[in-house]
Protein backbone atom coordinates (compact mmCIF):
# COMPACT_ATOMS: atom_id res chain seq x y z
CA UNK A 1 0.00 0.00 0.00
CA UNK A 2 1.36 3.29 -0.72
CA UNK A 3 2.03 5.99 1.58
CA UNK A 4 -1.08 8.32 -0.04
CA UNK A 5 -3.10 5.67 0.79
CA UNK A 6 -1.68 4.77 4.21
CA UNK A 7 -2.88 8.32 5.08
CA UNK A 8 -5.92 8.18 3.84
CA UNK A 9 -6.93 4.78 5.51
CA UNK A 10 -6.00 6.71 8.89
CA UNK A 11 -7.53 9.74 8.15
CA UNK A 12 -10.97 7.47 7.74
CA UNK A 13 -10.08 5.97 10.86
CA UNK A 14 -9.71 8.54 12.81
CA UNK A 15 -12.72 10.46 11.40
CA UNK A 16 -14.79 7.96 12.58
CA UNK A 17 -13.19 7.04 15.73
CA UNK A 18 -13.69 11.10 16.23
CA UNK A 19 -17.34 10.36 15.28
CA UNK A 20 -17.83 7.78 18.08
CA UNK A 21 -16.22 9.92 20.61
CA UNK A 22 -18.59 12.86 20.11
CA UNK A 23 -21.48 10.12 20.28
CA UNK A 24 -20.06 8.91 23.66
CA UNK A 25 -19.78 12.57 24.70
CA UNK A 26 -23.61 13.22 23.47
CA UNK A 27 -25.00 9.99 25.18
CA UNK A 28 -23.19 10.64 27.88
CA UNK A 29 -24.85 14.01 28.13
CA UNK A 30 -28.32 12.14 27.96
CA UNK A 31 -27.97 10.30 30.80
CA UNK A 32 -26.27 12.67 33.65
CA UNK A 33 -29.37 14.70 33.13
CA UNK A 34 -31.12 11.27 35.14
CA UNK A 35 -28.13 9.88 36.63
CA UNK A 36 -25.66 10.73 39.21
CA UNK A 37 -21.93 11.41 37.47
CA UNK A 38 -20.24 8.62 39.03
CA UNK A 39 -23.03 6.35 38.19
CA UNK A 40 -22.73 7.31 34.65
CA UNK A 41 -18.56 6.84 34.61
CA UNK A 42 -19.20 3.02 35.98
CA UNK A 43 -21.82 2.00 33.72
CA UNK A 44 -20.39 3.53 30.58
CA UNK A 45 -16.71 2.30 31.18
CA UNK A 46 -18.29 -1.36 32.17
CA UNK A 47 -20.13 -1.50 28.79
CA UNK A 48 -16.58 -0.33 27.26
CA UNK A 49 -14.74 -3.75 28.69
CA UNK A 50 -17.54 -5.22 25.92
CA UNK A 51 -14.95 -3.73 23.80
CA UNK A 52 -11.33 -4.49 25.31
CA UNK A 53 -11.91 -7.72 26.64
CA UNK A 54 -12.50 -9.41 22.95
CA UNK A 55 -9.43 -7.30 21.71
CA UNK A 56 -7.13 -8.33 24.30
CA UNK A 57 -8.67 -12.26 23.28
CA UNK A 58 -8.11 -11.88 19.72
CA UNK A 59 -5.42 -9.16 18.86
CA UNK A 60 -3.39 -9.85 21.88
CA UNK A 61 -3.14 -11.64 24.80
CA UNK A 62 -3.33 -11.49 28.07
CA UNK A 63 0.45 -11.47 29.13
CA UNK A 64 -0.44 -7.26 27.56
CA UNK A 65 -2.21 -6.86 30.19
CA UNK A 66 1.03 -6.69 32.58
CA UNK A 67 1.81 -3.98 34.84
CA UNK A 68 5.31 -2.83 34.99
CA UNK A 69 5.30 0.84 36.39
CA UNK A 70 2.23 0.32 39.28
CA UNK A 71 2.87 3.94 40.56
CA UNK A 72 2.12 5.32 36.75
CA UNK A 73 -0.92 3.44 36.15
CA UNK A 74 -2.45 4.51 39.14
CA UNK A 75 -1.81 7.94 38.79
CA UNK A 76 -3.18 7.88 35.38
CA UNK A 77 -6.12 6.06 36.34
CA UNK A 78 -6.71 8.42 39.24
CA UNK A 79 -6.20 11.67 36.59
CA UNK A 80 -8.73 9.92 34.56
CA UNK A 81 -11.10 9.67 36.94
CA UNK A 82 -10.98 13.92 37.82
CA UNK A 83 -10.85 14.29 34.47
CA UNK A 84 -13.80 12.13 33.23
CA UNK A 85 -15.86 13.44 36.19
CA UNK A 86 -15.16 17.12 34.92
CA UNK A 87 -16.28 16.63 31.35
CA UNK A 88 -19.58 14.30 32.48
CA UNK A 89 -20.76 17.15 34.63
CA UNK A 90 -19.82 19.85 32.34
CA UNK A 91 -21.86 17.97 29.71
CA UNK A 92 -24.79 18.13 31.99
CA UNK A 93 -24.45 21.90 32.60
CA UNK A 94 -22.86 23.21 28.94
CA UNK A 95 -23.90 22.88 25.42
CA UNK A 96 -21.97 20.18 23.83
CA UNK A 97 -20.28 21.75 21.53
CA UNK A 98 -18.94 24.42 24.01
CA UNK A 99 -17.43 21.15 25.76
CA UNK A 100 -15.78 19.89 23.26
CA UNK A 101 -14.00 23.44 21.69
CA UNK A 102 -12.53 24.26 25.27
CA UNK A 103 -11.49 20.77 25.04
CA UNK A 104 -9.46 21.35 22.20
CA UNK A 105 -6.94 23.15 24.09
CA UNK A 106 -5.58 20.07 25.90
CA UNK A 107 -2.83 19.22 23.19
CA UNK A 108 -1.92 23.14 23.91
CA UNK A 109 -1.29 22.38 27.97
CA UNK A 110 0.42 19.21 26.50
CA UNK A 111 3.10 21.23 24.61
CA UNK A 112 3.23 23.61 27.76
CA UNK A 113 3.73 20.76 30.09
CA UNK A 114 6.08 19.11 27.85
CA UNK A 115 9.29 21.11 28.78
CA UNK A 116 9.09 20.85 33.14
CA UNK A 117 7.59 16.98 33.35
CA UNK A 118 9.57 15.48 29.98
CA UNK A 119 12.59 17.53 29.27
CA UNK A 120 11.32 18.51 25.97
CA UNK A 121 12.66 21.60 24.54
CA UNK A 122 9.90 23.90 23.84
CA UNK A 123 10.55 26.31 21.03
CA UNK A 124 9.18 29.90 20.49
CA UNK A 125 6.57 28.28 17.63
CA UNK A 126 5.14 25.87 20.81
CA UNK A 127 4.61 29.00 23.10
CA UNK A 128 3.04 31.28 20.06
CA UNK A 129 0.82 28.49 19.86
CA UNK A 130 0.21 28.09 24.02
CA UNK A 131 -0.66 32.21 24.02
CA UNK A 132 -3.05 31.70 20.78
CA UNK A 133 -4.87 28.62 22.73
CA UNK A 134 -5.45 30.63 25.90
CA UNK A 135 -6.56 33.69 23.80
CA UNK A 136 -9.10 31.25 22.14
CA UNK A 137 -10.23 30.03 25.33
CA UNK A 138 -11.21 33.75 26.59
CA UNK A 139 -12.86 34.43 23.56
CA UNK A 140 -15.29 31.56 24.25
CA UNK A 141 -15.49 31.96 27.81
CA UNK A 142 -15.84 35.66 28.18
CA UNK A 143 -14.44 36.33 31.77
CA UNK A 144 -16.51 39.57 33.18
CA UNK A 145 -19.45 39.56 30.29
CA UNK A 146 -22.45 38.76 31.67
CA UNK A 147 -22.33 35.34 29.84
CA UNK A 148 -19.59 34.03 32.15
CA UNK A 149 -20.74 30.67 33.92
CA UNK A 150 -18.54 28.98 36.88
CA UNK A 151 -19.75 26.11 34.85
CA UNK A 152 -17.31 27.22 32.10
CA UNK A 153 -14.16 26.37 34.11
CA UNK A 154 -15.11 22.41 34.26
CA UNK A 155 -14.05 21.85 30.54
CA UNK A 156 -10.76 23.96 30.95
CA UNK A 157 -9.94 21.91 34.08
CA UNK A 158 -10.69 18.63 32.48
CA UNK A 159 -8.40 19.71 29.05
CA UNK A 160 -5.60 20.70 31.75
CA UNK A 161 -5.77 17.59 34.29
CA UNK A 162 -6.37 15.52 30.23
CA UNK A 163 -3.05 17.14 29.27
CA UNK A 164 -1.18 16.21 32.27
CA UNK A 165 -2.65 12.69 32.23
CA UNK A 166 -1.23 12.54 28.61
CA UNK A 167 2.07 13.86 29.47
CA UNK A 168 2.20 11.19 32.04
CA UNK A 169 1.32 8.72 29.40
CA UNK A 170 4.51 9.41 27.39
CA UNK A 171 6.38 8.22 30.07
CA UNK A 172 3.88 5.33 31.18
CA UNK A 173 4.12 4.18 27.33
CA UNK A 174 8.32 3.41 27.96
CA UNK A 175 7.34 0.68 30.37
CA UNK A 176 3.83 -0.59 29.60
CA UNK A 177 2.23 -1.58 26.55
CA UNK A 178 -0.63 0.61 25.03
CA UNK A 179 -3.42 -1.74 25.95
CA UNK A 180 -2.22 -2.48 29.00
CA UNK A 181 -3.00 1.50 29.50
CA UNK A 182 -5.71 1.16 28.39
CA UNK A 183 -7.24 -1.54 30.35
CA UNK A 184 -6.16 -0.81 33.41
CA UNK A 185 -7.01 2.99 33.46
CA UNK A 186 -10.84 2.24 32.64
CA UNK A 187 -10.92 -0.31 35.76
CA UNK A 188 -9.65 2.30 37.41
CA UNK A 189 -11.98 4.69 36.42
CA UNK A 190 -14.85 2.17 36.31
CA UNK A 191 -14.37 1.81 40.05
CA UNK A 192 -13.64 5.34 41.34
CA UNK A 193 -17.26 5.75 39.70
CA UNK A 194 -19.00 3.08 41.66
CA UNK A 195 -17.31 4.34 44.81
CA UNK A 196 -19.05 7.55 44.20
CA UNK A 197 -22.32 6.38 43.11
CA UNK A 198 -22.58 4.90 46.40
CA UNK A 199 -24.05 8.59 47.58
CA UNK A 200 -26.96 8.67 44.81
CA UNK A 201 -27.65 5.73 42.75
CA UNK A 202 -30.35 5.86 40.40
CA UNK A 203 -32.08 2.23 39.59
CA UNK A 204 -31.28 1.66 35.55
CA UNK A 205 -34.24 1.56 33.71
CA UNK A 206 -33.92 -0.88 30.00
CA UNK A 207 -34.15 2.11 28.38
CA UNK A 208 -30.60 4.04 30.65
CA UNK A 209 -29.35 0.39 29.91
CA UNK A 210 -29.21 0.63 26.12
CA UNK A 211 -28.13 3.76 26.28
CA UNK A 212 -24.81 3.12 29.35
CA UNK A 213 -24.24 0.26 26.15
CA UNK A 214 -24.08 2.63 23.62
CA UNK A 215 -21.67 4.79 25.56
CA UNK A 216 -19.47 2.13 26.28
CA UNK A 217 -19.09 0.37 23.18
CA UNK A 218 -18.67 3.56 20.67
CA UNK A 219 -16.35 4.77 23.55
CA UNK A 220 -14.19 1.56 23.17
CA UNK A 221 -14.72 1.11 19.70
CA UNK A 222 -13.49 5.03 19.50
CA UNK A 223 -9.91 4.33 21.17
CA UNK A 224 -9.67 1.22 19.26
CA UNK A 225 -10.30 3.25 15.47
CA UNK A 226 -7.74 5.75 16.99
CA UNK A 227 -4.70 3.29 17.65
CA UNK A 228 -5.16 1.82 14.27
CA UNK A 229 -5.46 5.53 12.88
CA UNK A 230 -2.24 6.44 14.00
CA UNK A 231 -0.71 2.83 13.25
CA UNK A 232 -1.72 3.69 9.44
CA UNK A 233 -0.42 6.88 9.24
CA UNK A 234 1.61 9.92 10.59
CA UNK A 235 -0.07 12.07 14.01
CA UNK A 236 0.34 15.20 12.04
CA UNK A 237 -0.89 14.07 9.29
CA UNK A 238 -4.57 12.86 11.31
CA UNK A 239 -4.27 16.10 13.81
CA UNK A 240 -6.30 18.51 11.90
CA UNK A 241 -9.15 15.43 11.48
CA UNK A 242 -10.07 15.94 15.47
CA UNK A 243 -11.24 19.03 14.76
CA UNK A 244 -13.91 17.32 13.04
CA UNK A 245 -15.85 16.66 16.42
CA UNK A 246 -16.66 20.32 16.72
CA UNK A 247 -18.73 19.93 13.70
CA UNK A 248 -20.43 16.48 14.75
CA UNK A 249 -21.00 18.28 18.00
CA UNK A 250 -23.07 21.18 16.67
CA UNK A 251 -24.47 18.73 14.47
CA UNK A 252 -26.02 16.60 17.42
CA UNK A 253 -26.59 19.53 19.98
CA UNK A 254 -28.44 21.17 17.20
CA UNK A 255 -30.73 17.88 16.58
CA UNK A 256 -31.35 16.87 20.04
CA UNK A 257 -31.10 19.90 22.71
CA UNK A 258 -31.86 22.79 20.12
CA UNK A 259 -28.18 24.14 20.42
CA UNK A 260 -27.22 26.63 18.25
CA UNK A 261 -23.50 27.81 19.09
CA UNK A 262 -23.04 31.40 18.62
CA UNK A 263 -20.56 33.26 17.20
CA UNK A 264 -18.48 33.49 19.92
CA UNK A 265 -17.77 30.05 20.05
CA UNK A 266 -17.26 29.32 16.60
CA UNK A 267 -14.92 32.41 16.73
CA UNK A 268 -12.93 31.00 19.53
CA UNK A 269 -12.74 28.00 18.09
CA UNK A 270 -11.50 28.83 14.92
CA UNK A 271 -8.63 30.62 17.07
CA UNK A 272 -8.06 27.76 19.01
CA UNK A 273 -7.68 25.33 15.89
CA UNK A 274 -5.50 28.03 14.13
CA UNK A 275 -3.03 27.60 16.95
CA UNK A 276 -2.62 23.59 17.52
CA UNK A 277 -2.24 23.60 13.49
CA UNK A 278 0.56 26.49 13.31
CA UNK A 279 2.43 24.53 16.45
CA UNK A 280 1.41 20.61 14.38
CA UNK A 281 2.92 22.47 11.16
CA UNK A 282 5.79 24.37 12.75
CA UNK A 283 6.97 20.92 14.72
CA UNK A 284 6.40 18.99 11.47
CA UNK A 285 8.99 21.88 9.51
CA UNK A 286 11.30 21.26 12.05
Amino acid sequence: MSHGAHTLKGMLLMAAGILLLTVNDAVSKHLVQTHPVGQVIALRQLATLLVIVPWVMVAGSWSSLRIVNRGGQLARGLLFIAGSACIVLSLGLLPLALVITIMFTSPIFVAAFSAPLLGERVGVHRWVAVLGGFAGVLIVVQPGSGDFRWALLLPVAAAFINAFRDVLTRLLSRTDSSISILFWSNIILMTGGMVTAVFGWVPVSGASAFWFVVAGVSNGAAHFLVIEALRAAEASALAPVRYTSLLWAALLGWLVWGEVPGPWLWAGAAVIVASSLYMINAERRR
